[in-house]
């Protein structure tokens, strides 16, 4: 999560840029929220928190320029806080995929010992259906 300290030692179009990710990654949320396809459904609110201090740090910019009072960020402050960020996103991105990783050890976990094999599958129920004589539509396909 970012903080708007450091948020506001970004430069115009960097905000702009993470206000954009932001607003579609709140946007993909929303949609795998509604689909019952969200792991984290925290994540929601963290995005939106993160959007409303984005639209802080650029609204009080605005005000402080247009007051006469804006001082830019130095290059060396603008670089710290882009690498920062940077490293948060990429925890953020870490754990994400540490979750998605347990998840689908998960659903392995679930299967594991059902195999499918679509060949062995359908030959045993053939032998099934002969052994108690069932009759089903792809042996009436196979006489016709």
């Amino acid at each position: 999560m970012a903080r708007a300290a450091d948020l506001s030692q970004l430069d115009g179009d960097e905000l702009s840029t993470r206000l954009g990710d932001a607003r579609r990654e709140l946007f993909n949320l929303r949609f795998q929220l509604a689909t019952g396809q969200l792991d984290n459904p925290a994540r929601v609110g963290q995005v939106r928190h993160d959007v409303a201090r984005i639209l802080t740090v650029l609204r009080a910019r605005e005000i402080l320029e247009a007051e006469g009072t804006y001082v830019a960020p130095t290059t060396a402050e603008h670089e710290d806080a882009l690498a920062k960020l940077a490293a948060e996103d990429a925890a953020v991105a870490e754990r994400a995929a540490a979750r998605a990783a347990a998840a689908e050890a998960e659903a392995h976990d679930d299967h594991e010992g059902h195999v499918h094999d679509d060949v062995d599958d359908v030959d045993d129920v053939d032998d099934v259906d002969d052994e108690f004589d069932i009759d089903d539509d792809d042996d009436e396909e196979e006489e016709a």
